[in-house]
């Protein structure tokens, strides 16, 4: 599992190695931060199976349904890609292609959190 320390170091070094290029070629320079920020996500990825374990145990030692428990992660999983698109196409100057992302972003979490309204409002509807 990839440390803060790591990630820093990763994170420092591929934003100087950008600010060097970027005024002498804009595009390589966007490559080497998407570098960087793939390193990053490669190191995390163990921690974020380390965590939806976290999220299973405790979900099944509160009774919770995994239908309960997927639409959640799945909106957060929308909302991180949602936040480090956007931020890579403002960083492209594409400001615009930058917001149509935001609101891909927040209409997809609600198409994934629908099952999940649902069952509440199934269960309103059974205790009333």
């Amino acid at each position: 599992m990839i440390g803060m320390e790591q990630v820093a170091v990763v994170a420092i070094v591929g934003a100087l190695c950008a600010v060097v290029i970027k005024p002498h070629a804009r595009e390589i320079a966007l490559a080497v931060s998407l570098c960087a920020g793939a390193v990053i996500l490669l190191g995390v990825l163990q921690a974020a199976g380390e965590i939806r374990e976290l999220f299973s145990a405790l979900a099944e030692a509160a009774g919770l349904a995994p239908a309960v428990l997927s639409p959640m992660l799945k909106t957060v999983g929308i909302s991180i890609l949602t936040r480090i698109t956007a931020a890579l196409c403002r960083d492209a100057g594409e400001g615009g292609v930058a917001s149509f992302v935001e609101v891909a972003g927040a209409a997809l979490a609600l198409v994934v959190t629908a099952p999940l309204l649902r069952a509440v409002l199934d269960t309103l509807s059974a205790l009333l």
